[in-house]
């Protein structure tokens, strides 16, 4: 298996060519059964693959494969390769098996669809392009790739493309990436520029020698790699993409962020690890980007009423965990916290996914309540994604969360870890806000919805019930915390990257865990007493505070200022140059030069009389001139 790699993301890519091309005439059950099967022979061989690496020496749990030569041009190579090592092993685990759950759930999410068809061949497209970009060897290829999910989610937002929102929420996200994504390509070419390769193993074996730690140099390239990381993975200040992403089918919000697009930035930092060693400040900005923006976006998610965007503002937090456990040197930790959030975020978004489908549509979760009753699979399993969310113990977001604000307090990060712990807090009572307003208490269904409640078909309860039983348990992987199966597994990887801080704090892990576990049932105690024991404070609160309530319902107006001060004044410009220089300059001379060629035209066809006569004469008078001017006047 470790000799065929290129099986993973072929599949996909089966998948895809097949229903692109033929999805129509086939039929629903076979396009669901292709693009499912497709997705679930890559967990196969990643599953082998994983097997085979597993079986060599701990040193040796590295293979890189040349499917073919790509780029030469001078002293600059790039080939089509393929890395296969623990941190690339993870991602394309928690890539395919999400995604084959993904897949199951859409076949009864998306069956009454018209558009199935190139539904099921945009989402095999996507796995395919992620499965690429996390086993690419070099940094040309994983930025293609890096390209290509964004493309795919700029299809799938916009899938709906009838509705106008769902249209501007795929611009919105494509545009808004190819701010970082310009970023990221410049660190890119800086990199080349200094090191001379692309390649991952020539990168970091060179660059400890050849870039100066701490210089000007690394940290331009670091810096410029991590903007691209916060448009891809939604960190302050190109965030405001995600949340319109919710426009798109609930499957593809659950694909983007637990399997696909948004972990892409994490995973580039992850590996990029040797370089962002080599520069404390990239690391620094990292951190303090992760911590504010996991707080940033809790604070929105507090009075959001749309269940999936609630989910879409927790994804963009939880990131700002994996951002903060980078910049403070715990990689392993950040991807722990990765590979755990996969399956909670997938069953979260599966589950409000399952709850607007039993409500024929509404997304409003003040015209929820009481579904649990209804709904009990879909209630019960949603607890548990949102109490892994919240980090309670011992589900799987307690064991990496923890572990990413214990690497935060250990490196001496003490502000950055207040950071993170806050938004602990504040990430547990807004998930149990959501859990008892959308499940708990009386019904608020409206009458027409409430006719067809019901719970989902098996399709779609089934990998509810597999993500629950994975939310729960996936975190013993990582037990004991810091020295688990997991650890053991990916630390190699990391072994040069070694974690930077100010100075070292003295603190214990185990008081630490309880300290966070602490702050987290405080928010649930919290959401409880607002939401179960006396539901009428929330609402004594927005009267009390309705600034601050305003404030956080428009998102700090982030959207607004961004329109005020970048789009308006582009959108403006761009018709001044239309009126004053498109149309006057460039169409005048476009017009200007059809004017003169009809103007011309016009007299020239004036010679074109159809008589043969008159072209004899023509001919005799032409050659009369010619012989008079080479006869006197030469």
């Amino acid at each position: 298996m470790l000799n065929s790699l290129w099986l993973i993301p072929v599949w996909p890519l089966l998948g895809f060519l097949v229903n692109g091309f033929f999805g129509r005439r086939i039929g629903k059950t076979a396009v669901g059964t292709i693009a499912c099967g497709s997705v679930g022979l890559s967990l196969l061989a990643s599953l082998g693959a994983l097997g085979k690496l597993l079986a060599r020496p701990a040193e040796a749990r590295r293979v890189e494969q040349v499917l073919a030569p790509w780029i030469g041009a001078g002293n600059f190579q790039a080939d089509w390769g393929l890395l296969l090592d623990p941190l690339s092993a993870v991602m394309i685990l928690v890539v395919s098996g999400v995604g084959f759950l993904i897949h199951v759930y859409s076949i009864g999410y998306m069956r009454e669809d018209p558009d199935y068809p190139r539904f099921f061949t945009y989402l095999n497209l996507f796995t395919f392009s992620m499965l690429m970009l996390v086993l690419a060897n070099n940094y040309l290829l994983l930025y293609v790739f890096w390209e290509a999910v964004g493309l795919c989610s700029y299809l799938l937002i916009g899938f709906w493309f009838e509705k106008k929102s769902a249209a501007d929420a795929g611009k919105k996200a494509f545009i808004v990436n190819r701010v970082g994504d310009f970023g990221f390509a410049l660190g890119v070419m800086l990199l080349w520029t200094s090191l001379g390769t692309l390649r991952y193993d020539q990168v970091f074996a060179a660059a400890p020698a050849q870039l100066v730690a701490g210089g000007g140099v690394v940290t331009a390239i670091t810096l410029l790699l991590f903007l691209g990381a916060t448009g891809k993975s939604a960190q302050i200040p190109l965030y405001v993409w995600l949340p319109d992403a919710m426009e798109g089918p609930t499957p593809v919000s659950a694909l983007i962020h637990a399997a696909t697009m948004v972990t892409a930035g994490v995973y580039m930092v992850a590996r990029s690890a040797p370089l962002f060693t080599l520069a404390p400040l990239s690391l620094s900005v990292v951190a303090w980007i992760g911590g504010l923006t996991a707080v940033f976006a809790a604070t929105i998610a507090l009075v959001q009423t749309d269940i999936k965007r609630i989910v879409a503002y927790s994804t963009i937090s939880q990131l700002g965990y994996m951002f903060l456990g980078c910049g403070v040197g715990a990689y392993a930790a950040a991807i722990f916290h990765l590979m755990t959030h996969a399956f909670f975020k997938a069953l979260l978004f599966l589950g409000s996914g399952s709850v607007i489908h039993g409500l024929s549509g509404e997304q409003d979760i003040r015209k929820m309540g009481g579904l649990r009753k209804h709904m009990p699979i879909t209630a019960w399993t949603f607890l548990i994604a949102a109490l892994a969310n919240a980090g309670i113990f011992p589900l799987a977001g307690f064991w990496s969360k923890d572990e990413i604000l214990y690497g935060a307090a250990a490196g001496g990060y003490g502000a950055v870890w207040a950071l993170g712990a806050g938004g602990a807090f504040l990430t547990a009572f807004y998930m149990l806000r959501c859990y008892y307003l959308t499940f708990e208490g009386r019904s608020r269904v409206e009458p027409e919805a409430a006719h067809h409640l019901h719970e989902s078909p098996p399709v779609m309860t089934v990998p509810l019930v597999i993500l629950a039983v994975f939310a729960a348990l996936v975190g013993f992987v990582g037990v004991p915390p810091e020295h688990g199966a997991y650890h053991r597994f990916v630390e190699p990887v990391f072994a040069g990257a070694k974690q930077v801080a100010g100075h070292a704090a003295s603190v214990g892990e185990v008081p630490m865990a309880i300290l966070s576990l602490v702050i987290a049932l405080v928010g649930v105690w919290l959401a409880t007493r607002f939401y179960v024991w006396r539901p009428e404070i929330p609402a004594r609160m927005v009267e009390r505070y309705p600034a601050a309530y305003r404030t956080l319902l428009h998102k700090y107006y982030v959207d607004e200022l961004y329109d005020a001060l970048i789009v308006e004044p582009i959108r403006r410009g761009s018709l001044w140059l239309w009126r004053r220089f498109d149309e006057p300059v460039i169409d005048g001379s476009v017009n200007g030069i059809g004017a003169l060629i009809r103007i011309g035209s016009l007299a020239l066809r004036r010679v074109q009389t159809g008589y043969v006569m008159s072209y004899v004469l023509s001919f005799i008078v032409g050659v009369v001139a010619i012989l008079g001017y080479l006869a006197f006047w030469r």
